[in-house]
C-alpha cells in the first residue's frame, strides 16, 4: 500500500483541475496534474490497483483511468516498470524525444527538452526506426566525447508500413527497405494472397517492431511494380516519408457536392473587381493559378497594387473532410511530372483556380505604395474577380522587352504590365534598403521524352517576371502580417531566426582567412551578410563565401511568435497567398474573414485557441520538412537513373561539400550532385580541415576546398543508395600533387 496519507476529502476538493475535467468530460476522473502530483508525493511507483484505491476512482470510471494513464505513458510523464508499477519519467532519469536515424546504422536521440542530442550506437537503433518517439537516458560518453544514450522504452512507432525491394532466396524472403535509414531488414510473414516477383517494389505492413534481437517482420499489401520502372520513384518517396496520396471516402463526397461555377448568392456583398485588368503571371506547365495581380498609378508618385488571392475558405470550412484532410497533408507536395495536392482537384484546378474569363471568388489586398517601395495603406476585402489572361512568365518578360509583339487584347494589357514592372523596380529598390538577402542559386529542371524517361536536366531560368509577382507576393504577406499584429489577433508567422552566435563567429573568422574586407558585427543584420555577397559577387571565391554564408542561417518555420524574419529583413511575415497549397495560408485568410465580418456586424472578434495554433505551427512546419525530403529523394533518385549510363564520362565540377572521406561536386554540364572519394584524389595522404571547409594534401600541401573547380570522371551510380561516384581526372603522368593546385 502506499505509504502516503490522502485527507478524507471529495475528488472535487482534492483536485485542483476537476472543474477543467468537468467541463471536457460528462464523466470527469483525475487530472493529469493530481496523478502526477500524488506519484511525486508518494516517493516511488505505484501499481494500477494502489492508484484505484487511494484516488477513490469508481469501478465504472477504472477503464477511463486506464486510458489516460497510457496516454501519459505515451507522452512521456509516467513509465510503468516490469512489475507493472507506474512511477514518474523525471524520476528515473528517463529523457524524452524522437530519434533521428542516419543511413551508416547509428542515430541520435533529439531531445523534447532542447537539451543536447544523445547518441545512440548502432546496436541501440536495432530497437528503433527514425522518428520513433521513445524514452532513453545517458550511459555515458563515446569515444568522440558524445552524450551517449540507450533506449528505454517506445512510446510511439513513427512507421506502420515501408516500401522496399523484395528479396526471394531459397525459403527466405525479406524487405529491403527504399529509406535509407532504415538499416534493418524485414522477414516477409505468411503466404498472403499477393505474389510479388524477386526485385519488384513492394509495400509491407509492420507487424512485429525490432526488439534489438530479432528483425521486425510483416507482410506484403502491395505491388508497386518493377525497380526501373516509370515514376516509381514518386511512389517510393510517397510511401517512404508518409505522405497522405489517398482521399478519405468523406473528402470525396464533400467534393462531389462542389458546383462547377460560383453560384450567383456567393458573389453577393462582395468588392466587385470584375472590371479591372486582373491578371495571373504563373509557369508554363502550372495547373493551379491562386494569384492574380494588377498595378495603376497614384499620380506622379505612387501605385495602386491589387494582389487578388483565391479564397479557399469559402469553400473549405473548419472541422469539415476536407479541412481535416488540408490540416493532415499541409501543403502540396511538388515532384517532377506529379503533384499531391493538398486539396482536391475540383477546388485546386477548378473553383479555387483563377482561370482566364471566369468568375472567381477572392481574397484582395489592395495596397498604396510610393516610388521607394514603401507600403503607405492597405486594406483586404472579400472580393469577386475575372482574370484577363493567363500568362506565363516568359511570355510577360518577353512582352516587357519587347521580344514579343503585343497583339490583340495582349496591347490593352500591356501597358498595365509595364506599370507593374515600374512598381517592381521601386519595391526591388526598398528590397535592397532592407538588406534582403540574395544567394546566386541554380535550380534545375528535368525534361522527360515521350517513353517517359529523363532526356536532360536544364537550369531552370529566373526573369524579371518571376522576379515582378516575388515582391508583389511579399508585399502583400507583409500586410497580412502587420494586419494581425495591429488587431492583436494570434496567428502563425512564417519565422526566420537570427543566425546562431557560434556560427556567426564561425563564419568571421572563415571570412578574414579569406581576406574579405567586411566587419561583420556579433549579431549581423541580414543586410551585413548582403552586403558581403554583393562585395563579393566577382570574386573567383564567390560560390564558395555565399555557401559558407547559406550554411551559417537558421531554418524558417511557422510560429506564433511576431518575430523577425532574418533572411528577408521583415519585423514580421506570414503567408497570405497560396491557400491551394498551404494549409498556414488557408488559416491567414479565416483570420482576416473573421475581423471583417466581426466589424460588419459590430460583435466582438472570435481568436483561436493559442495552444491549438502552437501545435499547427510545428504540424506545417514538420510537413513542410517532408514535403521537402521526399522531393528531393524523388529527384535524386531521377538523376541517379539519367546518369547510368553515363559512366566514364568527365566533367567540369564545383565543390560544393567537404568531409573527412571525400569531396561533394556538382556538375557544370548535368546540374548532378555526387561524391569524389578522398582516396581517388591522388598519391598523397589527405587530411580533412573542418575548420577551413577543405582537404589537404600532407606530402604536397594541395588544397581542395568548397567552391573550387574540380575535373571528374564518373565511376559508379548506386539507384538503390542513391549516390553517384566521381574520381577526380589526373592529367598526363599527374599523380596529385601542388602544381597544378594552390597549397595550404
Amino acid at each position: 500500500m502506499p505509504e502516503q496519507e490522502l485527507p478524507s476529502l471529495s475528488l472535487p476538493e482534492r483536485d485542483p483541475m476537476y472543474e477543467r475535467e468537468k467541463e471536457k468530460y460528462e464523466r470527469p476522473i483525475v487530472s493529469r496534474e493530481f496523478i502526477l502530483s500524488y506519484l511525486e508525493g508518494l516517493g516511488h511507483p505505484a501499481r494500477l490497483e494502489d492508484l484505484i484505491e487511494d484516488l477513490e476512482v469508481a469501478e465504472e470510471d477504472q477503464e477511463a483511468l486506464r486510458r489516460r494513464l497510457r496516454a501519459m505513458e505515451r507522452d512521456g510523464q509516467v513509465l510503468r516498470n516490469r512489475r507493472g508499477a507506474y512511477g514518474l519519467a523525471e524520476a528515473m532519469e528517463l529523457i524524452r524525444g524522437s530519434v533521428i536515424a542516419h543511413p551508416d546504422g547509428f542515430g541520435f536521440l533529439s531531445r523534447d527538452d532542447g537539451g543536447k542530442d544523445l547518441f545512440l550506437s548502432p546496436r541501440e537503433m536495432r530497437k528503433v526506426f527514425h522518428g520513433d518517439l521513445i524514452l532513453g537516458r545517458v550511459i555515458g560518453e563515446d569515444r568522440r566525447g558524445r552524450l551517449e544514450g540507450s533506449v528505454v522504452r517506445v512510446l510511439e512507432h513513427a512507421l506502420t508500413q515501408v516500401v522496399g525491394r523484395y528479396h526471394a532466396e531459397g525459403e527466405s524472403r525479406y524487405v529491403v527497405p527504399e529509406d535509407r535509414r532504415l538499416s534493418q531488414e524485414f522477414a516477409v510473414t505468411g503466404a498472403g494472397e499477393l505474389a510479388p516477383v524477386h526485385g519488384q517494389i513492394v509495400v509491407l505492413q509492420i507487424e512485429t517492431y525490432p526488439d534489438g534481437r530479432n528483425l521486425p517482420e510483416g507482410r506484403i499489401v502491395e505491388i508497386l511494380g518493377e525497380h526501373m520502372a516509370p515514376g516509381m520513384e514518386v511512389e517510393i518517396a510517397v510511401r517512404s516519408y508518409g505522405l497522405p496520396y489517398q482521399w478519405p471516402a468523406a473528402v470525396e463526397q464533400e467534393a462531389a457536392t462542389i458546383a462547377p461555377e460560383v453560384p450567383e448568392e456567393k458573389k453577393q456583398g462582395r468588392y466587385d473587381v470584375r472590371d479591372l485588368p486582373l491578371v495571373t503571371i504563373d509557369g508554363a506547365d502550372a495547373k493551379d493559378f491562386d494569384d492574380a495581380v494588377y498595378a495603376e498609378r497614384l499620380g506622379e508618385e505612387g501605385f495602386r497594387l491589387f494582389v487578388a488571392i483565391a479564397d479557399v475558405a469559402s469553400y473549405v470550412q473548419p472541422g469539415s473532410a476536407l479541412d481535416e484532410e488540408a490540416r493532415r497533408r499541409g501543403n502540396s507536395v511538388y515532384f517532377p511530372r506529379r503533384v499531391i495536392p493538398m486539396l482536391p482537384e475540383v477546388l485546386s484546378n477548378g473553383l479555387c483556380s483563377l482561370n482566364p474569363q471566369v468568375d472567381r471568388l477572392c481574397m484582395l489586398c489592395e495596397m498604396e505604395i510610393d516610388d521607394h517601395g514603401e507600403v503607405q495603406r492597405f486594406r483586404f476585402a472579400r472580393a469577386v474577380m475575372r482574370s484577363q489572361r493567363r500568362f506565363t512568365y516568359d511570355e510577360v518578360a518577353q512582352l516587357l522587352a519587347g521580344e514579343m509583339p503585343a497583339e490583340g487584347a495582349d496591347a490593352a494589357l500591356l501597358p498595365h504590365l509595364q506599370t507593374l514592372h515600374a512598381l517592381y523596380s521601386a519595391l526591388a529598390k526598398a528590397r535592397e534598403a532592407r538588406g534582403t538577402i540574395e544567394f546566386d542559386s541554380q535550380e534545375s529542371r528535368i525534361l522527360y521524352n515521350e517513353q517517359g524517361r529523363i532526356e536532360a536536366i536544364v537550369p531552370l531560368q529566373r526573369n524579371v517576371a518571376h522576379r515582378m509577382i516575388e515582391e508583389c507576393m511579399l508585399a502583400a504577406n507583409v500586410c497580412a502580417a502587420q494586419y494581425f499584429r495591429i488587431h492583436q489577433f494570434p496567428m502563425l508567422y512564417r519565422v526566420h531566426p537570427e543566425p546562431n552566435a557560434d556560427k556567426i563567429e564561425d563564419l568571421r573568422r572563415f571570412l578574414g582567412e579569406l581576406g574579405v574586407p567586411v566587419r561583420l558585427p556579433a549579431r549581423p543584420r541580414s543586410a551585413d551578410l548582403a552586403q558581403i555577397i554583393e562585395a563579393t559577387r566577382e570574386r573567383a571565391d564567390a560560390n564558395l563565401i555565399q555557401t559558407i554564408i547559406l550554411r551559417s542561417l537558421s531554418q524558417a518555420f511557422y510560429t506564433v511568435d511576431t518575430s523577425l524574419h532574418f533572411g528577408l529583413a521583415y519585423p514580421a511575415y506570414t503567408h497570405f497567398t497560396s491557400p491551394i497549397r498551404r494549409y498556414p495560408d488557408l488559416l491567414i485568410h479565416r483570420g482576416i474573414q473573421e475581423m471583417l465580418d466581426a466589424a460588419a456586424a459590430g460583435r466582438p472578434v472570435r481568436t483561436p485557441a493559442l495552444a491549438e495554433l502552437k501545435d499547427l505551427g510545428q504540424h506545417c512546419s514538420m510537413t513542410e520538412r517532408r514535403a521537402d525530403e521526399a522531393s528531393r529523394e524523388a529527384v535524386q533518385w531521377l538523376k541517379c537513373e539519367f546518369m547510368l549510363d553515363q559512366v566514364g564520362n568527365e566533367y567540369s565540377a564545383i565543390i560544393t561539400g567537404v568531409t573527412g572521406f571525400g569531396l561533394f561536386v556538382a556538375l557544370r554540364e548535368a546540374y548532378v550532385e555526387g561524391l569524389v572519394h578522398i582516396s581517388t584524389l591522388g598519391a598523397d595522404y589527405y587530411h580533412f580541415d573542418a575548420k577551413h571547409y577543405r582537404i589537404v594534401g600532407e606530402r604536397s600541401g594541395e588544397v581542395f576546398q568548397l567552391g573550387e573547380e574540380l575535373r571528374v570522371r564518373l565511376v559508379q551510380v548506386n539507384l538503390d543508395e542513391r549516390k553517384i561516384e566521381f574520381e577526380r581526372v589526373l592529367a598526363e603522368g599527374e599523380e596529385g600533387g601542388g602544381h597544378r593546385r594552390r597549397r595550404a
